[in-house]
């Protein structure tokens, strides 16, 4: 069973940055895709960023300039730096493996 542990989220002005790191352990046999997706209160759940282990990436349209997805394979963790924040980032956060196993989710709270 693959474990996905998120970290890195937290209350942050408008304008601000934040990290968030997502480290991978268990019985994976192989991870080619990470990634992180979002949820809003009252609103689903949606991509926010993905990467393969090949390094192909993808960004939702919302994010694109001021997010950053990476990774390192050596460590199975995936991350994402997220600049020029704005309240409508506002969500829980979760790390993704494979579109299938999931974190726990972080706060992500952007705010005056």
């Amino acid at each position: 069973q693959v474990q996905l542990v998120e970290s890195g989220g937290g209350l942050v002005q408008p304008g601000g940055s934040l990290r968030l790191s997502c480290a991978a352990s268990g019985s994976i046999f192989s991870i080619n895709t990470m990634g992180w997706y979002r949820q809003a209160p009252g609103k689903e759940r949606e991509l926010v960023a993905t990467i393969t282990r090949g390094g192909f990436i993808n960004y939702a349209y919302s994010v694109k300039g001021r997010f950053t997805i990476s990774r390192d394979n050596a460590k199975n963790t995936v991350y994402l730096q997220m600049n020029s924040l704005k309240p409508e980032d506002t969500a829980v956060y979760y790390c993704n493996v494979n579109f299938a196993s999931w974190g726990q989710g972080t706060q992500v709270t952007v705010s005056s």
